[in-house]
């Protein structure tokens, strides 16, 4: 798959993301639902610590892209959710820390909301990939 980047102004590359890509020769794509800070069994874990369930959503999306023969490098947008936009982008490092590694800056979206489904929960991501 060849992705190039599009971005009209530079500002988002300083924050990991490009404002869009063009996706060319792709076969697969996989829509991942959203991922959170929860176990194996679905128990939310790291209650009232933002930057230990963004690190633990990011490891629930690694497994699940990787079930699907896939990794980082295939995500191709992203959308998140935090119940506090402000503690979420002081620990945004952590996601420059998983997708800089693969050269990868998908374009993204950050939407604050006032609770996720589990009211521990306070970090989101959903994940479309492609190959």
């Amino acid at each position: 798959m060849k992705r190039t980047p599009v971005n009209p102004w530079a500002w988002s590359l300083k924050l990991g993301y490009h404002q869009a890509e063009i996706l060319e020769g792709g076969h697969r794509q996989l829509v991942c639902a959203g991922q959170t800070a929860v176990d194996a069994e679905g128990n939310p874990q790291h209650p009232g610590d933002m930057r230990g369930q963004i690190a633990l959503a990011l490891d629930n999306l690694e497994a699940v892209l990787g079930a699907a023969g896939m990794n980082l490098a295939n995500v191709t947008s992203l959308r998140i959710y935090a119940t506090d936009v402000d503690e979420a982008l002081k620990n945004f490092d952590l996601m420059g820390m998983r997708f800089g590694p693969v050269d990868a800056a998908p374009p993204m979206t950050l939407v604050g909301v006032t609770r996720l489904a589990l009211a521990p929960l306070l970090f989101e991501i959903e994940a479309t990939a492609a190959d």
